[in-house]
């Protein structure tokens, strides 16, 4: 039976991991090694956090299900890259019905059948595309982009444009408002439908994820 390496479970979210009252799930394990990570504790593979079966993580949230039947919310898997533990999610999908709404914050810098895989499970993917261009994209992250935007096309096609949010920041030091359009223009070419572009804002030498 799978089990979900969570490090963090925040509850009562408003307006931030998508619509409704929603509990974030950080995941623990990252490919990339992006410069202004919020959690850059989450890339450590052995460190602190719990391993959740599906029912255990099903038993901890489903005290706030009222409030995601009231307003349309449910669970958001971030981290971290939630999609590196893909064959967890179908079986929390079981548990918890088509009552909830359950979204996942991911890189998609993911093996492809890992995916596949949440795709059966997850009704918004929201995807942090950093930028299209691969050198900016290297920078910051320290890894290719190409596997990213495979996927993301992968998986515009098999749930369609509605169920993928897609967030374009501009980066300080990074990128610059034009890079940003070309992102944009590169994305609504593949048929990314909704996008969210928005800026990080330095502070004391960090910049929110």
């Amino acid at each position: 039976m799978p089990e979900l390496p969570v490090f963090a479970i925040a509850r009562h979210r408003i307006g931030i991991d998508g619509p409704g009252v929603t509990t974030l799930v950080g995941v623990q394990g990252c490919p990339l090694a992006c410069r202004w990570c919020l959690n850059p504790h989450a890339r450590d593979v052995n460190g602190r956090h719990r391993l959740y079966t599906a029912g255990e993580l099903y038993d901890a949230v489903r005290i706030d299900n009222l409030y995601f039947a009231a307003t349309g919310g449910g669970v958001v898997f971030g981290g971290g890259e939630p999609l590196l533990h893909a064959d967890f999610l179908p079986g929390f999908r079981a548990l918890c019905g088509s009552g909830w709404k359950l979204s996942a914050e991911t890189s998609l810098n993911v093996p492809a059948e890992n995916v596949m895989c949440a795709a059966k499970a997850i009704d918004l993917f929201i995807v942090d595309i950093k930028d299209m261009n691969p050198d900016v994209y290297r920078r910051y992250t320290g890894r290719d982009n190409a596997q990213t935007v495979e996927n993301l096309a992968r998986l515009l096609e098999a749930v369609g444009p509605q169920r993928v949010l897609v967030r374009v920041p501009l980066i300080p030091q990074y990128n610059e408002p034009a890079d940003r359009e070309k992102s944009i223009a590169a994305l609504r070419s593949l048929g990314v439908a909704r996008i969210d572009s928005f800026s990080y804002v330095l502070r004391d030498g960090q910049a929110p994820h």
